[in-house]
């Protein structure tokens, strides 16, 4: 769904571990870093395209985390000009809700595998603020918002602070 101001809706997907460390997994088209994401279908409310996309690209289910938190509401971020598809309408970036899950099951249950064209090929689990430094530049923005309000949430420990 693109909104009226060029921003396609989206949802974002923070899993962390009992240890507070972050699941950040690796894109197959050009090897960057990132969290899960993907976009709201027509008519399709956000918590349930968060755990289709939890499903899609990690191969989990809801039975496998624990919902710790959710964005009080909606960041975006523009996509540069050399990333924007010729569309109609034309998509200028994305605007996502973001949540914060927590792995219940075993490691074992993540499985990238899932769909017919899995987007990405690798996963390890990163220190918090980490993510900052390897996702690509145009994300950086959004990804220290989610960062920042997630910090404080119930139960989550988190070493140092936002650089």
């Amino acid at each position: 769904i693109i909104d009226h101001n060029g921003y396609r809706r989206g949802v974002g997907i923070v899993v962390c571990d009992d240890q507070g460390r972050l699941l950040l997994a690796r894109r197959r088209d050009h090897r960057g870093w990132q969290f899960p994401q993907g976009g709201v279908r027509q008519g399709e409310p956000p918590r349930e395209a968060m755990y289709r996309e939890l499903k899609e690209e990690l191969g989990l289910d809801p039975s496998d985390v624990r919902e710790v938190a959710r964005m009080g509401s909606w960041v975006s971020y523009k996509l540069p000009a050399r990333h924007r598809r010729a569309s109609s309408p034309r998509c200028i970036g994305q605007k996502q809700l973001w949540w914060l899950l927590r792995l219940c099951s075993s490691e074992e249950s993540i499985r990238l595998e899932q769909s017919e064209k899995p987007e990405f090929d690798d996963w390890q689990w990163v220190d918090y603020w980490l993510p900052l430094e390897k996702v690509v530049l145009f994300k950086r923005e959004v990804y220290s918002q989610v960062l920042s309000e997630f910090q404080n949430s119930a139960g989550l420990r988190v070493a140092g602070k936002l650089r």
